[in-house]
């Protein structure tokens, strides 16, 4: 098998098709039998909205500090909701990949099926659900607030080196969770610490100065804040930290890949 640096994206081209389909399956099939089906993407991120904001705005009476934001509810909501989007997104990728294999082992058994097209699978369909969640962000934003900066449509941009990040780590877990079982309840714990050591709940600025420098090392620490500075501050974002992060992003991206090419060919003899 002839392996290469644009490997992952002459699969994606390649198999576009079935991949779209392979989508469309996923995303519905997690509403399958439903009575609100697909609406169910939208309902669930305005309701945890709701129920974040509760907690932290009223039940704790958190306020975000940093100097940027007035403290009120509706800001308070729309700043974290837009942490939690981004933090979802690589949550759902990252806990999904190491069964991701063992959840499909009968394609396994299928020599023409390209099995690198699953993590291509679960990463835009974890991307429909963040997309779906900023549409919900978004209608919030122009309730409240009118309507948002122009920064907002630098938003794909912002999210892209994420998408090459959980890309490459979904391809290295879900080759790794086939011989090593135990890596899905060791990811867990991992993502939970990430979620807490991550600008969700409270801007990198509130953060005590010492420990900026180690937070900042959190993979998507980064992308929170750039995404709430389009989102909200309408700052756009730092281009030569960017680029830094996004050349990190594709090298992560296409050693995964690598990696996994590399070791599917012990699978069968596994599963």
């Amino acid at each position: 098998m002839n392996i290469s640096i644009i490997g992952p994206f002459s699969s994606l081209l390649k198999n576009k098709e079935l991949i779209y389909n392979l989508v469309k399956r996923d995303i519905t099939s997690k509403y399958k039998g439903s009575m609100l089906g697909v609406f169910w993407s939208i309902f669930t991120p305005v309701f945890m909205l709701a129920v974040y904001t509760f907690v932290f705005s009223v039940v704790f009476n958190t306020r975000w500090s940093g100097g940027e934001s007035t403290g009120s509810k509706s800001e308070f909501a729309l700043l974290l909701f837009s942490g939690l989007i981004v933090f979802n997104y690589f949550s759902e990728v990252i806990n999904r990949a190491p069964t991701l294999i063992i959840s499909h082992s009968n394609y396994v058994k299928k020599v023409v099926f390209p099995l690198e097209i699953l993590s291509w699978v679960s990463v835009l369909s974890a991307l429909f659900n963040a997309l779906t969640s900023f549409l919900v962000w978004f209608i919030f934003y122009i309730i409240e607030m009118g309507m948002p900066h122009i920064t907002i449509l630098e938003l794909p941009l912002v999210l892209l080196p994420l998408i090459f990040l959980v890309l490459g780590l979904s391809w290295f877990l879900s080759s790794l969770g086939v011989f090593l079982r135990d890596i899905g309840q060791i990811i867990g714990i991992i993502v939970t610490m990430i979620m807490f050591l991550s600008p969700i709940f409270y801007p990198l600025s509130a953060v005590p100065e010492k420990y900026q420098n180690i937070l900042s090392l959190n993979p998507i620490a980064p992308i929170i804040e750039s995404v709430r500075g389009v989102l909200f501050y309408g700052h756009g974002f730092n281009y030569g930290e960017y680029i830094v992060y996004l050349i990190i992003s594709i090298i992560i991206c296409v050693l995964g890949f690598l990696f996994f090419e590399k070791t599917r060919k012990g699978f069968s003899d596994v599963l």
